[in-house]
């Protein structure tokens, strides 16, 4: 049996659609399930967590965004429960990792029923489990800006939030190790890559690996805002890694202290300091 948790409310009520196509796909194929939602992200957590300890399951399909994919690693993952994403949400960048069509959700659906999951690459921060990307700097102050906004709704609300806050941006001294190595370094941000993108589809961290063991550590050094608005753009393609300002690496393990704000699949972690580690191997799910 299939334990399905779904956001109805993710992708501006997409959640719900792609939910109910889910549940149909599996009772047309006589796939035992039980389905749940919640008005929160407290109240789902709870009730996953207490069916997952009262009951036997297969696995857990999510049907929503990075927010309820961040949510789900950290029912499963302790469990050694497989899991999958199915997209409904506005980043998907989760989804994007794994390979997956965010608009075609069969494939997805036949594989799971249909074959064994395979493991993968998980970060962990202070004790919480993350798929994608885990940043600080610019990028974090523009969804501590993009949370208290209420309006618009959807991606543009992210890009009010890099209008209103560039042109209040300073750089940020962080002092970071990697591994073995400490160094100091002012940085406009810092992309910790266990997946490759963040922010609906910014390949911050193009050369991202699912099965190395390491992350990938991306580091942009101070720019004019001029030189900034340039650059910026190029991180959809990935094309910015060549940029001279910007600097990566890859680490198993990655502290940080700095005065600022983590975020991690988009979900706020706190202020620094902070300190990760990829772990090998660490969840179980479909990759493409």
């Amino acid at each position: 049996m299939w334990l399905i948790a779904i956001n109805p409310h993710s992708g501006n009520g997409r959640g719900a659609s792609v939910g109910a196509h889910v549940t149909q796909f599996l009772s047309s194929r006589d796939i035992s399930y039980q389905a749940m939602a919640a008005p929160s992200a407290e109240e789902l957590s709870h009730l996953l967590n207490a069916e997952l300890a009262n009951n036997n399951y297969q696995g857990v399909i999510a049907v929503g965004g990075d927010g309820l994919a961040h949510l789900v690693l950290q029912v499963c993952v302790p469990r050694h429960i497989p899991f999958v994403v199915v997209p409904a949400g506005t980043g998907n960048d989760f989804v994007r990792t794994l390979g997956w069509s965010l608009d075609d959700v069969e494939p997805l659906l036949n594989r799971i029923i249909s074959t064994e999951p395979s493991p993968i690459d998980l970060g962990n921060v202070d004790s919480e489990w993350f798929g994608a990307i885990l940043s600080t700097g610019f990028d974090s102050a523009v969804n501590e800006r993009a949370n208290r906004l209420s309006w618009p709704k959807g991606p543009q609300r992210y890009n009010l939030a890099i209008a209103l806050e560039l042109p209040r941006f300073t750089p940020i001294e962080y002092e970071i190790t990697c591994d073995a190595k400490t160094f100091t370094t002012k940085a406009m941000l810092v992309a910790i890559g266990n997946g490759k993108s963040y922010g609906g589809g910014m390949n911050i961290c193009p050369q991202a690996q699912l099965h190395d063991g390491l992350f990938d550590v991306v580091i942009l050094e101070p720019v004019s805002k001029v030189e900034f608005i340039k650059v910026f753009p190029k991180v959809y393609s990935g094309a910015h890694i060549t940029h001279p300002k910007v600097k990566s690496m890859r680490a198993k393990k990655v502290t940080i202290n700095a005065k600022a704000i983590a975020y991690a699949d988009g979900e706020r972690i706190g202020p620094a300091p902070i300190s990760a580690e990829c772990v090998k191997d660490a969840g179980l799910t479909w990759k493409l």
